[in-house]
């Protein structure tokens, strides 16, 4: 049986999921949904799917991971088996040799922009960490040209058939997003799987989404933390109510690590 803390904490759960439409409907206003609709039966928003080799573009946020940026994050971009990429990183205003050691890639598919002004986040850590990157991230989204569009955060991998197998996924399917299982390490060295069963807060990331150009229409907020909600799920929260088409994928496509300089 639930003791009285358990209870108490899983009502609360419900009770956060209940409000979720309402927040989303404040968020979007009343005719989201209708002009998504009325979006997808458009030609236009059909016509990706049937593209022999569509553009995919990849998004990444950074600050101050050069690094880690380029010998991870970037050089699993780099094998991806699938030709037709665009990669857009964007600078919060790094600091660092982020900028040097982005074009000793000397790679054309790699587009950087390093912001001169870097975004105002809020001060309380935890709050800091929902929404730090959202200035940098919302810019990559304003470049992109992609007919599909992903994310990688700068300090995780994504494996070498990700993009091509979700490329052959959304055509299969006609899927407005889809989502997949990843794995995470929660502790240095120590990893787990998410199997990620819904689309839903927990079940998905950054990184483990692939979705169609239109939805790079929807934003991050930088207020997400007033909700007590990390920016991408908050994102994610506002796509699933305009009543996408999200499928799961089965594969593990990621490898999400604990940050190291993290400290809790």
């Amino acid at each position: 049986m639930l003791n009285v803390h358990q209870a108490s904490a899983k009502l609360i759960k419900l009770w956060s999921r209940a409000r979720e439409p309402w927040r989303s409907l404040a968020d979007l206003g009343w005719s989201a949904r209708r002009d998504f609709r009325a979006a997808r039966r458009s030609s236009a928003y059909q016509a990706v799917y049937d593209l022999p080799l569509p553009l995919v573009t990849v998004c990444v946020a950074t600050f101050n991971r050069g690094q880690l940026l380029t010998e991870r994050c970037l050089a699993s971009l780099l094998r991806q088996d699938y030709p037709n990429l665009q990669i857009v990183v964007v600078g919060d205003c790094c600091t660092d040799d982020t900028a040097a050691r982005v074009a000793a890639l000397n790679d054309p598919r790699i587009e950087f922009v390093n912001l001169t002004v870097q975004g105002v986040y809020p001060t309380e850590p935890r709050q800091r960490w929902m929404v730090a990157g959202t200035v940098a991230i919302n810019h990559a989204l304003s470049l992109a040209r992609g007919d599909f569009i992903t994310h990688l955060d700068d300090d995780d991998e994504h494996l070498p058939d990700r993009v091509s197998k979700l490329v052959a996924m959304m055509r299969a399917t006609r899927a407005d997003i889809i989502w997949h299982p990843f794995d995470y390490e929660r502790v240095p060295d120590e990893w787990h799987v998410n199997q990620a069963p819904h689309f839903a807060v927990n079940n998905v990331s950054t990184s483990s989404v692939f979705y169609h150009r239109w939805l790079g229409s929807i934003r991050w907020d930088i207020a997400a933390w007033r909700y007590a909600e990390p920016g991408d799920w908050n994102r994610f929260r506002k796509i699933r109510y305009l009543g996408v088409r999200a499928v799961r994928a089965p594969e593990r496509f990621l490898k999400h690590y604990r940050e190291r300089n993290q400290k809790n």
